[in-house]
């Protein structure tokens, strides 16, 4: 999703994401309807079938970078040791193995966005929600980061939704939602 600065474009990411609730419409997963599904409900989906990046990562500051990716592995009941090295295989793909066992608060906000990422991604997500994924890299990261997104989206087949200011990063969408004033503006259809 592309559009200015207050369109609404991260509001909407989070009531898809079920972090919000819409104030009107519903929002269906595999056919259900997860706008009105109970907290806990919702919360599972965040935890089993949807990755999450937000804006500024919300890593756990108390935890290394390897515990943050593996944390969604061993919420769900993974051992530490099969969590672990799932997560060093994300931070080696995202090229930040070096900081496994730094905290947030010793990283550079590109470091912690990639971390995010493989937080995110670890679990094999259905659907990968990602609000302004690359704000916080140089261009170069940005573009291995994409590359390295959409690569793990083709082989997955997960979905990728992103909020995005950059005509770089939307370049990589197969279709791109333009919100403005807190509306999908038509879109053109070129024959």
């Amino acid at each position: 999703m592309t559009g200015q600065s207050g369109s609404g474009k991260s509001t909407l990411l989070h009531c898809l994401a079920g972090i919000l609730r819409p104030d009107a419409g519903e929002v269906r997963f595999e056919g259900r309807v997860i706008s009105t599904a109970s907290e806990r409900e919702r919360s599972r989906l965040r935890r089993t079938e949807f990755g999450i990046v937000f804006q500024f990562g919300q890593l756990v500051a108390e935890l290394p970078a390897i515990e943050n990716v593996a944390l969604p592995l061993l919420l769900s009941g993974l051992s530490f040791e099969k969590a672990a090295e799932f997560a060093m295989e994300w931070l080696e793909r995202f090229e930040v193995a070096d900081l496994a066992d730094d905290l947030p608060g010793e990283m550079s906000g590109g470091q912690l966005q990639r971390i995010a990422l493989a937080r995110a991604l670890v679990m094999s997500p259905a659907i990968l929600f990602a609000d302004e994924p690359t704000g916080a890299l140089d261009s170069l990261t940005g573009e291995q980061v994409m590359r390295a997104v959409s690569g793990f989206a083709r082989e997955s087949g997960t979905s990728v939704l992103l909020v995005t200011h950059s005509a770089t990063v939307a370049a990589y969408a197969d279709r791109e939602i333009r919100l403005r004033d807190g509306a999908v503006e038509p879109v053109e259809v070129l024959l």
